[in-house]
């Protein structure tokens, strides 16, 4: 007999994060079924993280509900957003979403463009 085991979340949401996704999803007042994570080609390190309001949840995204908010990862972002932990940051000049992401190589100066491995197999077996 086997044991199931819950899947580990492939993204955590801190309470800044959440409470500014709710947030927003409360002012749109249904319009929204989360806030879409993806990652795409571009930038001068080779990658760029995407956030769009998705209308609807697409079956092959990943749905990760916490603390009120709801985010969706585009199914071709989940392996490189394995343990990354998402925030919301104030400072003087700007607010902004964030992500902590170890599978993160490295940053180009300017923050707008990362370069990102995918989580091995072996860390993938290992969450399980």
């Amino acid at each position: 007999m086997s044991t199931l085991h819950a899947r580990p979340a492939v993204l955590s949401i801190t309470d800044a994060a959440a409470q500014r996704i709710a947030k927003i999803m409360e002012d749109k007042q249904g319009e929204v079924a989360g806030l879409k994570i993806g990652i795409k080609n571009g930038g001068c390190v080779g990658m760029k993280y995407t956030m769009e309001w998705a209308s609807e949840i697409d079956p092959l995204d990943e749905v990760v509900e916490d603390k009120g908010a709801r985010v969706l990862i585009d199914k071709q972002a989940v392996l490189f957003l394995f343990g990354t932990v998402m925030d919301y940051e104030t400072t003087a000049l700007s607010s902004s979403f964030t992500f902590n992401n170890p599978n993160q190589t490295s940053a180009c100066g300017c923050g707008e463009s990362v370069e990102l491995t995918p989580i091995s197999q072996d860390a993938l077996k290992g969450l399980n």
